[in-house]
C-alpha cells in the first residue's frame, strides 16, 4: 500500500481505500449537521474554519426556532440506500484485506445504487444556472441559505466572485409512503436463508 506522510494523527494519509468509507461517512455527517458542513466547505475552499458560535455576517440566516424533525424521513432514505447501494456494508467493511480494484469495482456498484435512488425518489436543480467558473455578482439581499459567500468576506454587497458549485436544490421529493406502524429504524431486516 503506498502512504505518503502527512501531519494526520497517525502521521500517513489515508489510501484510496480508506477514503471510500470515510466519504461515504463524511456524507451522512453533513447533510445531518449543517454547522459540519459550513466548516467543511470552508477548509475545502481554502478559507478560515467559521466556529458556529461566530459565523459571517453576510452567510448567516436569520436566526429562527428549532424544530424537532421525525427522524423516519432520513431513516427511510437510509433504507433505499441500502437495498438499491449495499451502502452501509460497503461503508461498514474493513477494506484493509481488499486490492484497489475490487474496491473500484465495489464503489462502481454502490455509486450506481446511490445515482439510481436520486433519480427515482428527488428532483434536483442547480442552485445557479451559470456555468461553475464564472463571475457572478450577489446583490444585497441574497437568499443566504442558497449562496455560501466564502473566502475573503469583507464589507456589504454587492459581491463579486467566481462560482465555485452551482449548488443543489430539491424540487420534488418522491418517498414511498410508509405504513403507520412500519418501524423505520429497521433500515435493512436480516436474512435466514432456510
Amino acid at each position: 500500500m503506498n502512504r505518503t506522510q502527512s501531519p494526520s494523527s497517525d502521521g500517513v494519509k489515508p489510501s484510496l481505500l480508506r477514503r471510500i468509507p470515510l466519504a461515504f461517512g463524511a456524507l451522512f455527517g453533513l447533510l445531518a449537521n449543517a454547522d459540519l458542513a459550513a466548516r467543511y466547505a470552508a477548509l475545502r475552499d481554502g478559507a478560515a474554519v467559521p466556529t458556529p458560535a461566530s459565523p459571517t455576517a453576510a452567510t448567516a440566516p436569520p436566526s429562527s426556532v428549532l424544530k424537532d424533525l421525525s427522524p423516519d424521513a432520513a431513516l427511510q432514505l437510509l433504507a433505499l440506500l441500502q437495498r438499491d447501494a449495499r451502502l452501509i456494508d460497503f461503508v461498514g467493511e474493513e477494506l484493509s484485506g481488499y486490492a484497489d480494484a475490487q474496491i473500484g469495482a465495489a464503489a462502481r456498484l454502490v455509486h450506481e445504487g446511490c445515482a439510481k435512488v436520486l433519480r427515482e425518489h428527488f428532483s434536483l436543480v442547480p442552485v445557479r444556472d451559470e456555468a461553475e467558473g464564472s463571475r457572478v455578482t450577489l446583490q444585497a439581499g441574497f437568499d443566504a441559505a442558497a449562496v455560501r459567500v466564502t473566502g475573503n468576506v469583507v464589507g456589504q454587497p454587492p459581491f463579486a466572485g467566481s462560482l465555485r458549485h452551482r449548488g443543489w436544490r430539491v424540487t420534488e421529493v418522491r418517498l414511498p409512503k410508509l405504513a403507520e406502524r412500519h418501524d423505520a429504524r429497521v433500515v435493512a431486516p436480516a436474512e435466514v436463508e432456510l
